[in-house]
């Protein structure tokens, strides 16, 4: 156990996930296994010895990705506040779980305790502590129970006993938005205030996946195996202690096909498919970012340029090329100064890596064909060292039927420097895993003139599914800082934390009053959808608004009639 822990917490050991969809349980010598469930593995390898990380020796999937925070009065505009207030419905979240995977929580905070000091928290899983004792069959982290955090907050020095902090602050904001309870003088009350909290602090990544995706020095990301394994350790803490839960994920990333498959994503549909559990997730703030090209070649157009700038010189940045089967895609390069590298012949499996003399830049191609996405083609581009200017990928179509594909770059605060397609689309941009089928996905907007949140990623899925499912206040949205104070944040992931309190509503009413005791993630999904407020001027399912804007209180009307 200790030799696994180093290799957890170790930049000299590579993490894969290993999906058994997609492969036979196999052996690994010299790893150590952390079992996710009964379908999903994380291996720890050594890395000594080994191929450096790149698409050709290591496929897209096991490779975890890297997850940023979707950050940069909302409960009455949402109609969570009637509801609390409703004499005989009163739904404040007793009796319902609501998990948060984030930065951590700042659990000192009065917000999260009774009346008489005790906690609110059933527990905390710190996947950064080393040296404290971890849940049951994890290899890493400190786990602190009710008992452990009460003992603390009775002590002079609580973190003597429970070591646990929220250095960043998003994670005590999101559980005090969603949770929070009823602080008067400061005007404060979280959506629901009665609810038990339940919550896992990610360590950071490892540093060799942040230089693999060019991640800049002091951005905080986490990576994916982490978070999978902090999404199972929800679920079975809310199974040990009987109670439904909603998990509330305020992060993402722009990787992958932006359609319903992916390991991530299938993994969050199978949690959101089991009784009384409700995923809720960010639709991201990428929509003005510039970040996402979509490409269509006519019949018999011989190719179509997809041109980046790149504003100034970086360390390196990585594009995906996506296109649904049966389409296939060949590509080339072609430099700032005309340096062009030959068209790439479709081969599933190819990899080619290039210098271009003028710039000094290196550029990796790998053509994937990824199961995992439906069968989806997946180019692959790696810039290393690329100098300030216009970048062409040529795109040319080898086997057509639609003459569409995709491209994204990485997430906004995920990339090295500033760098656009100079012909963008603001569509298809809700960030990894907000286009999973089945999780309940916020987009954001202004509660205070009811404007869309401009920056709040769009639907809809490449494969055809509607999102964002309805949109939430995300801008301005008041709640708990650090020091006991109170401060403002704009982003989607305030809008996930609201939605979660609609749902854990919800809950309550159906699961623990016992007036739906079967009512699944997809049933709550259809009263929130059924009650969003929709504006006579627009059309819906709408790529911004999703089904209109989170009214809980209005859901109840409709079930009502």
């Amino acid at each position: 156990m200790a030799t696994c822990k180093e290799q957890v917490y170790s930049n000299d050991y590579f993490d894969f996930i290993v999906y058994y969809g997609d492969v036979e349980k196999i052996p690994a010598p010299g790893a150590c296994i952390q079992r996710i469930d009964e379908d999903y593995d994380i291996f720890y390898y050594p890395r000594e010895g080994q191929p450096p990380l790149d698409l050709n020796r290591y496929t897209y999937s096991t490779i975890p990705k890297c997850y940023g925070l979707l950050d940069q009065t909302a409960l009455e505009a949402s109609g969570i506040l009637k509801l609390q207030n409703q004499p005989v419905l009163s739904l404040k979240g007793e009796g319902v779980l609501v998990g948060f995977v984030d930065t951590g929580i700042d659990y000192t905070n009065n917000l999260f305790r009774y009346s008489d000091g005790t906690t609110r928290l059933i527990s905390i899983w710190d996947q950064t502590v080393t040296d404290g004792t971890p849940p049951m069959g994890i290899l890493y982290g400190a786990e602190y129970g009710t008992d452990k955090i009460n003992q603390a907050l009775s002590s002079e020095n609580p973190y003597e006993l429970v070591p646990s902090r929220d250095e960043n602050g998003h994670g005590t904001f999101l559980a005090g938005v969603a949770c929070g309870g009823e602080d008067v003088p400061n005007d404060f009350i979280g959506a629901v205030p009665e609810a038990n909290i339940a919550v896992v602090k990610l360590k950071e990544a490892k540093q060799y996946l942040r230089d693999f995706f060019f991640i800049p020095e002091g951005v905080p990301v986490y990576q994916e195996n982490d978070i999978m394994l902090a999404i199972s350790y929800l679920h079975n803490v809310a199974a040990v202690h009987g109670m439904p839960l909603v998990i509330c994920i305020g992060l993402g990333n722009s990787m992958g096909s932006h359609g319903r498959g992916g390991i991530f994503s299938s993994y969050l549909n199978g949690i959101s498919t089991k009784r009384s559990r409700a995923v809720v997730v960010a639709a991201g703030n990428e929509a003005n970012s510039r970040h996402h090209f979509q490409g269509r070649i006519a019949p018999g157009v011989e190719y179509e340029d997809v041109e980046i700038t790149v504003e100034e010189d970086m360390t390196g940045f990585f594009v995906e090329l996506w296109a649904a089967a049966p389409e296939l895609y060949a590509v080339s390069v072609v430099s700032p100064t005309g340096e062009r590298i030959p068209k790439i012949p479709v081969r599933m499996g190819a990899s080619e890596v290039f210098s271009f003399v003028f710039e000094g830049t290196t550029v990796s191609v790998d053509y994937r064909m990824e199961s995992s996405e439906l069968g989806s083609q997946l180019i692959f581009f790696r810039f290393q060292s690329p100098k300030k200017g216009l970048w062409t990928i040529r795109v040319y179509p080898q086997s057509t039927i639609t003459g569409i594909y995709h491209m994204w770059l990485p997430m906004r605060q995920l990339a090295a420097g500033t760098v656009f397609f100079l012909r963008s689309n603001p569509n298809v941009t809700i960030t990894t895993p907000g286009m999973a089928a089945e999780v309940i996905t916020a987009g954001g907007y202004n509660a205070k003139d009811r404007s869309i949140f401009a920056d709040s990623g769009r639907g809809f899925a490449v494969t055809g599914e509607v999102k964002p499912d309805f949109a939430a206040p995300a801008v301005n949205v008041y709640g708990p800082g650090l020091r006991g104070n109170y401060v403002t944040y704009t982003g989607t992931s305030a809008a996930a934390a609201i939605a979660a309190g609609a749902c854990a509503q919800i809950m309550q009413w159906a699961i623990v009053d016992q007036n739906n005791p079967v009512l699944s993630s997809a049933g709550i999904k259809n009263m929130l959808i059924r009650g969003a407020q929709r504006s006579s001027e627009r059309t819906y399912p709408n790529r911004e608004w999703g089904y209109g804007t989170l009214d809980v209180y209005h859901s109840f009307e409709v079930i009502r009639q």
